[in-house]
């Protein structure tokens, strides 16, 4: 009988704790950003169709509530909406604002977040023009987003992603500002993460803009506010070869309000080949 008392105390002294804590975890949602690598017959055995069942296989693994992918093609996207069921999507080309040229969609999982709004703008002098570029830039480079808004806590919030240009440094930082302007003119009302592939590396002009220490809204990086310490390589190239030292230049980002619980660059590999020419970064985040 005193077993049993016990027994009895035992768990009504644990149980809140655990119902505490599994009730914070439900809070939490698992970011992902990953440039997928276009398809490229080029590639040989590193080709889209050699690659397409592994990289929805590792999104599934993650549990990924949302995720931003760069260089996506049409047919890539395609592909990915019919392996990924229980996520919903928004993405559009760059060329035209509908579906020819690379995408940056986001998946996002319906069954915890309503999707509110979407659009996509140019990182260009002129922004809602579709296939615009200006600057220095070499090819035509869009932000894709959604406000969405969570089913379990009704935080509402933005999504964001994008890819910036790969060989304008002027474009670069340009499109930075152009970041920081839409966050303070648009979508100062809400919370944001930012997701994307930067082509560039933390300490440069453009990380520099998008992360200024202000009195008005500014991104932070994740990984350098995560309460966990970070795990994976500080890189995320690879070249489908290996990872290659110091080449961070894919990120997630977030505003004030967004809590970074965890961050993690990963690295899969079969046999010595990679999913991607990029390294995928994952991040357990929560809206307060």
């Amino acid at each position: 009988m005193k077993r049993t008392f016990l027994a009895l105390a035992l768990i009504l002294i644990v149980a809140p704790q655990f119902t505490e804590t599994a009730s914070a975890q439900s809070m939490n949602y698992t970011v992902m950003t990953w440039n997928i690598r276009y398809n490229n017959p080029n590639d040989g055995p590193d080709a889209w169709p050699h690659r397409k069942d592994w990289v929805a296989e590792i999104i599934q693994r993650e549990k990924i509530d949302l995720v931003g992918l760069q260089e996506v093609l049409q047919d890539q996207y395609e592909d990915l909406q019919e392996r990924l069921p229980d996520l919903k999507s928004y993405g559009v080309g760059r060329n035209d604002g509908k579906r020819s040229g690379e995408a940056v969609p986001i998946f996002y999982r319906p069954s915890r977040f309503e999707l509110i709004d979407k659009s996509t703008f140019w990182l260009s002098k002129t922004p809602d023009k579709p296939g615009s570029k200006d600057w220095d830039a070499a090819i035509t480079r869009i932000v894709s987003w959604v406000k969405l808004k969570d089913k379990r806590t009704e935080e509402v919030f933005y999504f964001m992603n994008t890819h910036f240009d790969h060989r304008g440094p002027k474009a670069r930082q340009e499109s930075a500002k152009l970041l920081i302007e839409k966050l303070r003119e648009t979508f100062s009302d809400h919370p944001v993460i930012l997701t994307g592939d930067f082509n560039t590396k933390p300490g440069s002009e453009p990380y520099q803009i998008l992360t200024a220490d202000s009195e008005q809204a500014a991104f932070r990086d994740a990984k350098s506010v995560s309460m966990k310490q970070p795990t994976g390589p500080d890189s995320t190239w690879c070249g489908f070869k290996a990872v290659a030292p110091g080449q961070r230049i894919d990120f997630i980002f977030a505003t004030n309000g967004v809590q970074v619980q965890s961050h993690q660059t990963l690295v899969d590999q079969k046999e010595g080949r990679f999913p991607s020419d990029h390294l995928a970064v994952v991040a357990k985040m929560k809206v307060e």
